[in-house]
């Protein structure tokens, strides 16, 4: 068995709801090296479809929290109408995997008002796309912390006032703004 020392650990994320049907869907290329024999899954719409829909069976059979299929593993958080669903390879952390699952699923309970069903997804489906995003870059983890990934989708970056460096207007802006800066501190310090 070859270590996996590859940051691209997901290979998708998905949003069923009850019946099986595809609410949000994002597959991930596994990097610049493939696996599997440069064998590529879920190129096509039909093939996404079928493996969602076997998923969706699988799920419903065993019930479990981690489940391996198909050569990977799936990690599932199930509320209401709505099935949370992280897809990764085989030889991935299972407890690194849930734990992303939860977390995420905590950050669209907080997003989504404790309101996790299938019309507030559809409803809200920007908020969520970008929680989703804000987790998963391109496979890869990049946050877990619910409370940071609330905190970049529902907060715009802020930018100071008055430095904007677009040629000399720019340079002359932003030295106004500091020089004004320090004759208040001077002021403040006498």
């Amino acid at each position: 068995m070859s270590l996996n020392i590859s940051l691209y650990t997901i290979s998708a994320v998905l949003i069923l709801d009850n019946e099986g049907e595809r609410l949000y869907a994002k597959y991930y290329n596994q990097g610049p090296s493939q696996e599997n024999g440069g064998e590529v899954h879920f190129q096509t719409l039909s093939q996404q479809q079928k493996f969602e829909s076997s998923i969706f069976g699988k799920i419903n059979k065993v019930h479990q929290d981690i489940v391996l299929y198909d050569n990977h593993l799936v990690t599932y958080k199930q509320t209401n109408d709505i099935i949370l669903i992280i897809v990764a390879k085989i030889n991935e952390n299972e407890s690194l995997i849930y734990s992303t699952v939860a977390n995420l699923f905590e950050s669209l309970n907080i997003l989504l008002d404790n309101t996790i069903d299938k019309s507030t997804i559809v409803s809200k489906y920007d908020l969520v796309s970008l929680a989703i995003d804000e987790t998963v870059d391109d496979g890869i983890i990049v946050e877990i912390d619910p409370a940071i990934i609330v905190s970049r989708v529902t907060k715009a970056p802020k930018f100071e006032p008055g430095i904007h460096v677009d040629g000399d207007k720019g340079l002359f802006d932003a030295f106004s703004f500091a020089s004004k800066k320090i004759s208040e501190r001077l002021q403040q310090g006498f």
